[in-house]
């Protein structure tokens, strides 16, 4: 699950909200710094009522993407978008089908949600508004056991920059695939990919709703 599939049951609570944001931020800031449940869980607890918040969205996080990456639907389009991608760019394409298979699940099922209901976007990023960055980043290096710097900035930019919203268009979804691929040293994908998005889309959006919870504990 991605940022708007983890959060869109939480938009009332701001910092839980955050929470369930934490590890996708940690694999941008610092892949290094790990946001586990098990640490997690004891300051579920904290009589500070906001640090208790994002303690228990980060363990509603992994609880999420434990029952997603179980799914039949997820495991069905992973293996088939793997197949489509590898066999569009070729037998030499390495390890991006796979990685490619499993992150474009993610990101389309997001898009579907923004697609059917846009003003749910819009909440998302007006509730994390109301979110200290600097406390969750001070929550996240109790929990990570290690120093997360530049948390508290990329909450900010995140904010500001709204990359969710150019999942829905296939050149700027190529755009922000690409820029994964250079974060995780892989190389870019050719420009005429958008041609295979359109196909992805619509497998995504008819089992998008195998793909969600019907409810979040």
């Amino acid at each position: 699950m991605n940022y708007l599939a983890h959060g869109r049951l939480h938009l009332d609570q701001p910092y839980f909200l955050a929470g369930t944001a934490v590890p996708d931020w940690l694999n941008v800031v610092d892949r290094k710094c790990r946001a586990r449940s098990k640490k997690a869980l004891p300051l579920c607890a904290s009589p500070d009522e906001c640090e208790a918040q994002i303690a228990a969205g980060i363990v509603q996080h992994h609880a999420d993407d434990d029952w997603f990456h179980r799914t039949e639907a997820f495991n069905r389009l992973q293996w088939d978008f793997t197949r489509q991608i590898r066999d569009f760019l070729g037998k030499d394409s390495g390890m991006r089908p796979s990685f490619l298979g499993h992150i474009l699940v993610e990101l389309l099922l997001d898009s579907v949600l923004m697609e059917d209901d846009p003003a749910e976007l819009d909440a998302y990023y007006n509730a994390l508004k109301q979110v200290d960055g600097g406390l969750v980043q001070q929550t996240v290096q109790r929990i990570a056991g290690r120093p997360a710097d530049r948390l508290d900035w990329f909450i900010g930019r995140f904010i500001e920059v709204r990359f969710l919203e150019d999942y829905p268009d296939d050149e700027k979804l190529l755009y922000r695939l690409n820029q994964v691929m250079q974060r995780v040293k892989l190389p870019a994908l050719p420009d005429n990919f958008v041609a295979l998005l359109p196909t992805l889309r619509q497998e995504v959006r008819a089992s998008s709703a195998a793909l969600l919870p019907v409810h979040s504990s």
